[in-house]
């Protein structure tokens, strides 16, 4: 079993599959935030869901309204479980900051090289501790 620790954007626990992507991602224009699914045709995890997954993306693109989608995702229902970011994203996080606030259910945000992540498989589940411990998580 695998550990791997990040830097806590935002603390929080979550835990589900891991969905790694390969690329950057838009959270304003490229994520659904009713259905939770990429909706950027030119993304290669085009019509994938993040929802309830632990989402590992090397970072997020976009502007400021990426604190708009994050929070609606929260609103929703459909936001990961957890967020791992190659490099961190002030905007994201404050998305879940303010989602917090509000009284929405939260999620742990980590900063970490998501290359350390290729020793879990794509799909397996994991487990994200407020401390940013990254484990596989037990059956």
């Amino acid at each position: 079993m695998g550990l791997v620790a990040g830097r806590v954007l935002v603390a929080g626990e979550g835990r589900g599959p891991l969905l790694r992507l390969d690329e950057p991602i838009s959270f304003w224009g490229g994520v659904d935030p009713v259905s939770g699914t990429i909706a950027d045709p030119r993304h290669a995890n085009f019509g994938t869901s993040i929802a309830g997954t632990v989402l590992a993306v090397p970072s997020a693109v976009g502007s400021s309204s990426s604190s708009a989608i994050m929070l609606e995702l929260l609103r929703e229902g459909t936001a990961p479980a957890a967020i791992l970011l190659g490099h961190a994203d002030a905007i994201l996080s404050l998305g879940v900051i303010v989602g917090e606030e509000l009284g929405y259910a939260g999620i742990p945000i980590l900063e970490m090289p998501v290359g350390e992540l290729v020793s879990f498989p794509q799909g397996v589940q994991l487990h994200v501790s407020p401390e940013g411990i990254v484990t596989q998580a037990s059956s």
